[in-house]
């Protein structure tokens, strides 16, 4: 569905309107076009206390092709980056601001003690205005779970009120991330940087990535655009919304989609498979006999390289007045089949070694939600089977990782009351709306071969939703 405010909003007579009234203004968010540059401008770099990410960064940087430049109280980027081929410069002067850039990185793994804050400070002081619209700020650190004294990890644990905070300063379609990169894991950065820095991230903003070793082996696409070429992948719930975006988005990228949904939903599936040169396969997936006929399928197939579990229903009632089948219904779609789908698979090698498990969750399975008891369980069931299955798959070199959506336009949300849905589309950082193609670029991050160092991830999908935050 479309948001004509946004366009009201940025015309000549709306904006001057929305400025007088002091409503939300919300930017048209730049999003992914195929063969376009990953970073549209320079990236400015900043570091505390002594960064230990700068030689990983210049070599990712000098692979994606963008010019960076190095603020003044961090000289030391120039050699770095000089060293590894980049195009490089110094950034402002005497405290006075540089050139406008389109994405701030800032390696604050150096951080050691929370003295060491004045890093922070005075590198998004300078630059915060510098930043152009829908421009992108990362901040990489260390795990404080693994940080090797309390003082360190109070600092690391900092990070995520400043990304948090910026997410919600920056304005003008921009966004603010957190990446704690694990000692050794440095080389594991550059697929989670591309997907960071790019308008594939449009709708992701104040979240926290954790990157370890790596799950099997990390694989660099040997096409940076088409990162699933010869990638075999079944999506659940493709006929329409969602399900069919994210269909479209690996089809994009290379992979050949099993696009399944109920037999209910033939006409719509079949339609989606033929656009994107995928096959239908229709199938009860909350069927008992569901994980084995995928089984079945996936290794008459040659098995499969990712699944994503995306199918799921509603079921609303206050939970005073849901009926016991509704929630049994609900709690078997959205989460107990997803159990049972991927411990058949991974156990019986139908799902490869090197594969990728990403589920869809929800925010409602975040902070709740009035009158959906049931969803709720199963979406921070999902978030539950995700991290506790993570250590398990990675034995069998396989990641699990999920997403968290907001309030997405679809159908469904269409079908909201309205002043329901404004509140949903307004009560985040952007104040906006996301698309269905913008769950589908997080879920492609995820499916990557060289997204090996990331499980147990559950990132939201939400322009920084205030629900939950």
């Amino acid at each position: 569905m479309k948001d004509g405010y946004i366009d009201f909003a940025n015309s000549n007579v709306g904006a001057k309107l929305v400025n007088a009234l002091g409503l939300p203004k919300p930017m048209p968010l730049e999003r992914y076009q195929a063969g376009q540059p990953v970073v549209k401008g320079t990236v400015l770099v900043g570091g505390g206390g002594e960064p230990q990410m700068l030689e990983a960064l210049a070599g990712v940087f000098q692979r994606i092709g963008v010019q960076t430049l190095a603020h003044e109280r961090l000289p030391q980027w120039v050699a770095v980056a000089n060293k590894a081929g980049l195009t490089t410069g110094r950034w402002g002067n005497n405290g006075q601001p540089g050139e406008k850039v389109k994405a701030l990185v800032f390696d604050a793994t150096g951080l050691t003690d929370s003295t060491q804050s004045d890093a922070l400070y005075w590198f998004f002081h300078d630059a915060a205005r510098s930043l152009l619209p829908c421009g992108r700020v990362v901040v990489l650190g260390r795990p404080p779970e693994a940080c090797t004294s309390p003082r360190q990890a109070t600092i690391q644990r900092g990070l995520e009120g400043l990304t948090r905070s910026l997410g919600k300063e920056l304005k003008k379609g921009s966004n603010a991330q957190l990446v704690y990169v694990a000692e050794g894991a440095e080389s594991q950065v550059e697929s989670t940087l591309r997907f960071l820095l790019s308008p594939r991230s449009a709708y992701v903003s104040a979240q926290v990535i954790r990157i370890g070793a790596p799950v099997g082996d990390n694989v660099a696409p040997a096409n940076w655009d088409q990162p699933l070429a010869g990638k075999k992948v079944l999506v659940t719930g493709a006929s329409r919304g969602i399900g069919a975006a994210i269909a479209e988005c690996m089809a994009r990228d290379g992979a050949h989609v099993i696009a399944l949904d109920v037999p209910q939903a033939q006409e719509g599936l079949n339609e989606v498979a033929k656009q994107i040169g995928g096959t239908a396969l229709a199938l009860d997936i909350g069927s008992p006999e569901a994980p084995q006929k995928l089984v079945d399928a996936a290794k008459a197939d040659g098995g499969w390289d990712v699944v994503v579990h995306n199918a799921g229903i509603t079921r609303d009632k206050t939970i005073a007045n849901m009926k016991e089948h509704l929630w049994q219904l609900v709690m078997n779609v959205n989460l107990s089949t997803q159990e049972r789908i991927n411990e058949a698979l991974v156990e019986s090698g139908a799902l490869k070694t090197g594969g990728r498990i990403v589920c869809v969750s929800s925010i409602s399975g975040v902070a709740g939600n009035m009158g959906q008891t049931n969803y709720a369980v199963s979406k921070a069931g999902v978030v539950g089977m995700v991290q506790a299955s993570a250590p398990i798959f990675a034995e069998k070199g396989i990641t699990i990782n999920a997403v968290a959506p907001g309030f997405i336009e679809t159908a469904m949300t269409a079908a909201i009351p309205f002043a329901i849905r404004e509140a949903g589309r307004r009560m985040n950082s952007m104040s906006q709306g996301g698309q269905p193609i913008d769950v589908a670029e997080a879920i492609g991050w995820f499916a990557s071969p060289a997204s090996a160092g990331i499980t147990g991830n559950v990132i939201r999908v939400c322009g920084q939703s205030l629900i939950g935050a």
